[in-house]
């Protein structure tokens, strides 16, 4: 199965001012999702899709193939994922390169253990899901069945029911995603407009180190993580 890996960087940041190029621990924070995908058996090919010249010049000293600049439309603060991902799947349709899914890494999401991304796609590939995705568990303290939605000055329970689950040994396991990897099929990219299909994988992260950078908050958290 031929897998683009994707890995996507835009310049601007309202919260972290340049976050992707910003030293964590010494390192530009895109540089370990760098290393993480350059580790990778399984990636046909990694390529970056960033607007920004400093993040490109890196990224490439880096190894990782640039092979377009990411269009100032497609960096704006609310373009949403999925249409850089199709922008990257469209650049290399017409010249001829098909790949049967992309794999998203996100520089946000630093921490990946060794190997994760293989083994993600590998329960991908073994598993004949159309997406699969990096999940945490969700505490049973707000385990959907257990959270509620207003609904006209009222609360109803977020999964429907009349009442909640008594027990917390009776509630389902609930996940959220963690935005490490997420892979998805091309056609599912394509025709969806989405990186979710109908048949979900999902691979547990629960024991791993975690931190989404979107806040200073977040980057001090990182650092924290670091220093353990």
């Amino acid at each position: 199965m031929k897998i683009l890996g994707l890995i996507t960087a835009r310049g601007g940041s309202k919260g972290i001012p340049g976050k992707n190029i910003k030293l964590l621990n010494g390192r530009p924070l895109i540089d370990y999702t760098i290393s993480a995908a350059k580790e990778s058996q399984s990636l046909s090919k990694t390529v970056l899709s960033s607007d920004d010249k400093r993040i490109i010049e890196f990224a490439q000293s880096a190894g990782i193939e640039v092979p377009f600049t990411r269009p100032v439309q497609l960096a704006k603060d609310d373009t949403p994922s999925i249409e850089v991902i199709k922008h990257a799947l469209e650049f290399y349709k017409t010249s001829g390169e098909h790949y049967e899914a992309v794999c998203l890494l996100q520089p946000t999401t630093p921490f990946r253990r060794k190997g994760l991304i293989d083994e993600a796609i590998l329960k991908f590939r073994d598993g004949n899901y159309d997406s699969l995705i990096t999940v945490r568990e969700i505490p049973s303290d707000f385990n959907p069945h257990w959270a509620f939605e207003e609904e006209n000055g009222e609360l109803k329970i977020s999964t429907g029911e009349d009442v909640p689950i008594p027990r917390r040994q009776e509630l389902p396991k609930a996940y959220h995603r963690d935005g490490a990897i997420y892979i998805a099929r091309t056609n599912v990219i394509m025709q969806n407009s989405s990186l979710l299909g109908q048949h979900i994988g999902f691979l547990e992260t629960s024991n791993d180190n975690y931190v989404n950078i979107d806040t200073p908050e977040d980057w001090v958290k990182a650092e924290a993580i670091l220093k353990k």
